[in-house]
């Protein structure tokens, strides 16, 4: 079903705040938007779990406090607050009396932080600046992709313009940048057509974006550029390109492989790689319910993380228990990845000290990895 795509509109009404074990929500909802968005307290440091102490992550590891939607999360070390931001899809899941899929689009991106290694994590308001209409009108952004290059923060997200009630509509991805992932400057349309970009940088210094081509408008799935500006048809194509395959891609460089997971809508499908170009499947994640509170249906669009060679993890979404309204709702999870010498594991339901430290920046996106002598 298409409807567990994107959405959020932070101009309508709120919701009350949402107390959870996984989102210390400690902001005033009373108070305006650019109220919320300033710098939390200086972060405590993260460590190993002492004797006695438990760093199990929460489950759900966070809700939106507006909408109750949040979706589609990319994490990002903030260089400025040494601590980790989620930038994630901010769905109107509350958005009850809009027809068709009206709700899931008019969507704003969402920000949270983390002081404390990811078991609380603060709502920091909306990304702004990404509206480039002008006219005061209110359009949708989607899945925020983000790597940081050249002393600044440059995201890649898909814009639908207006807010529309079914899924005709156009689907282009932008790029924006920004000094401090909170106050965005659009820079210019990158991929007419396509949606859910993923960009990693290539061992020989190039960046490569694959993405969701939806409506024919360019050629291919992949797209490469020496500069985040230009960015040119490339050779390689993504896995399973047809958009039927699946959508939101994402990309880590670990174990001494790329590896992509792509949403196919039944969990999250493994994709290995030597060298990016060319991929082989390996099987699936996250496709059977979990145990955890909120975590009772399959993992959808998924983002990677890889603090070191030996500790990665997933971050995904969930749609709740219900009827059609209540599984509106969708909630953000983590769980930790493992290898078994082929692929990736993932057990959603197995226990785990979870500390977000400063990631070996060897293994950010925006690093050329280093591939192992063959």
């Amino acid at each position: 079903m298409r409807p567990r795509r994107h959405g959020s509109d932070g101009r309508t009404r709120r919701r009350p705040a949402l107390r959870t074990a996984g989102a210390a929500l400690s902001l005033a909802l009373s108070a305006a938007p650019s109220a919320v968005a300033t710098a939390d307290p200086p972060p405590a440091p993260a460590g190993p779990a002492q004797p006695g102490t438990s760093r199990t992550p929460p489950a759900p590891l966070f809700r939106d406090p507006v909408h109750d939607g949040a979706a589609d999360p990319t994490l990002v070390w903030n260089r400025e607050e040494k601590r980790w931001w989620i930038l994630y899809t901010n769905r109107r899941a509350d958005a009850d009396d809009e027809k068709g899929v009206k709700w899931v689009h008019g969507s704003d991106i969402g920000l949270a932080s983390t002081s404390d290694g990811g078991l609380t994590w603060i709502y920091r308001g909306v990304a702004r600046g990404l509206d480039i209409a002008g006219d005061g009108s209110h359009n949708t952004f989607w899945a925020p992709e983000v790597v940081f290059d050249g002393g600044k923060y440059h995201a890649f997200v898909s814009y639908v313009r207006g807010v529309p009630e079914t899924w005709e509509g156009t689907r282009d991805i932008l790029h924006y940048t920004s000094p401090n992932l909170l106050d965005w400057t659009f820079e210019r349309n990158v991929v007419p057509g396509s949606i859910d970009a993923c960009v990693h940088r290539l061992p020989d210094g190039r960046w490569r974006m694959w993405f969701k081509n939806e409506q024919g408008k360019i050629r291919g799935t992949v797209r490469d550029s020496d500069d985040l500006t230009t960015w040119r048809p490339s050779r390689s194509e993504m896995p399973d390109p047809r958009p039927g395959q699946g959508e939101g891609p994402d990309v880590i460089f670990w174990k001494g492989s790329f590896w992509m997971v792509k949403d196919t809508w039944k969990g999250l499908r493994v994709y290995r790689s030597a060298d990016a170009d060319q991929w082989e499947t390996q099987g699936l994640i996250l496709d059977r319910p979990g145990r955890r509170t909120g975590d009772e249906a399959v993992g959808s669009h998924a983002g990677l993380v890889a603090i070191d060679e030996e500790t990665a993890y997933i971050f995904y979404f969930v749609h709740q228990p219900g009827p059609e309204l209540a599984s509106r709702h969708t909630w953000l999870q983590v769980a930790r990845l493992g290898y078994d010498g082929r692929t990736l594991t993932c057990d959603r339901n197995a226990d785990f000290d979870f500390v977000l430290r400063e990631p070996r920046p060897g293994l950010q996106p925006e690093h050329p990895p280093a591939l192992p002598r063959r």
